[in-house]
């Protein structure tokens, strides 16, 4: 039990540690984002809504009586990351050697396996709501 807490621990601490590393460019304008945002027509309201949800989800990521929800959030804003990289920016952007493609694989991965971890956290919610 204790190693399966351990794993959990580092997927959170690797999920936060590269959507936060994102918010700089993301919040600071930075010309790879404003790019990358441009190029999907999505400058500047979907560069920063997207680093206030990556935010959101880390928070939440973090928080053991959250983790799923965090999971999930993350999973979705990875989602559209993923399917702008093989419709609109292509796996290689501004000569990155197609590195936040595979950040975007690595977060989804990653949050995939805590999502199902803790799927308790939703069905505990849901199970809730659908009896008041």
């Amino acid at each position: 039990m204790k190693t399966k807490s351990i794993l959990f621990w580092i997927l959170r601490i690797v999920v936060a540690i590269i959507l936060l590393q994102t918010l700089y460019f993301k919040f600071g304008a930075k010309p790879e984002s404003v790019y990358i945002f441009t190029t999907v027509g999505m400058e500047p309201w979907g560069r920063i809504g997207s680093g206030i949800v990556e935010l959101i989800a880390t928070i939440l990521l973090l928080i053991p009586r959250t983790t799923a929800f965090g999971a999930g959030l993350s999973m979705g804003t990875m989602s559209g990351a993923i399917f702008f990289h093989l419709t609109k920016l292509g796996i290689v952007v501004m000569d990155d050697g197609g590195s936040l493609f595979y950040l975007a694989i690595t977060v989804f991965l990653c949050s995939a396996i805590l999502l199902i971890a803790f799927k308790e956290q939703v069905l505990a919610l849901v199970l809730k709501n659908g009896k008041a």
